[in-house]
């Protein structure tokens, strides 16, 4: 976990437990970032992972948030929100569309203007991304 208090930032994607997903801020010019105070910041946090656990892979009853799917989320002082997530497996069959309900999952949090959804698959995704309650719901204990 990157702790650093000069600017707004929980950066935690390096961490593979789901509930360590990073939002940062991040400005989209060569001027500092604008400060979101504190507040704001922390609500958009808990909305956005609230968002992002309504989605699920339809061939596996856990939400994505939970499977260690996302694994960075960055919003920009535009207030674009940046999220980085990968897939179970590159020949998942919603891969064109998971994205996307990312996207308007994310997009419903009051203060995101918009998103900006990418795939990646470094580092693979593993079950050891999993959090706790991902392995009780799928009985991988």
């Amino acid at each position: 976990m990157i702790e650093d208090t000069s600017r707004d930032i929980i950066d935690l994607s390096a961490s593979p437990a789901p509930a360590e997903v990073a939002v940062t801020v991040e400005s989209t010019d060569s001027k500092p970032a604008a400060e979101i105070p504190e507040k704001e910041l922390a609500r958009i946090t808990d909305d956005v992972i609230t968002e992002i656990k309504t989605v699920f892979d339809p061939e596996i009853p856990v939400d994505i948030y939970e499977l260690g799917l996302i694994y960075k989320v960055d919003l920009e002082t535009d207030r674009t929100l940046k999220v980085e997530m990968t897939l179970t497996a590159p020949g998942c069959p919603v891969a064109g569309e998971m994205p996307i309900w990312v996207r308007d999952a994310v997009e419903r949090v009051e203060g995101v203007e918009r998103a900006d959804v990418s795939l990646t698959f470094e580092p693979p995704w593993t079950p050891d991304r999993m959090s706790d309650e991902a392995r009780l719901a799928l009985n991988m204990f």
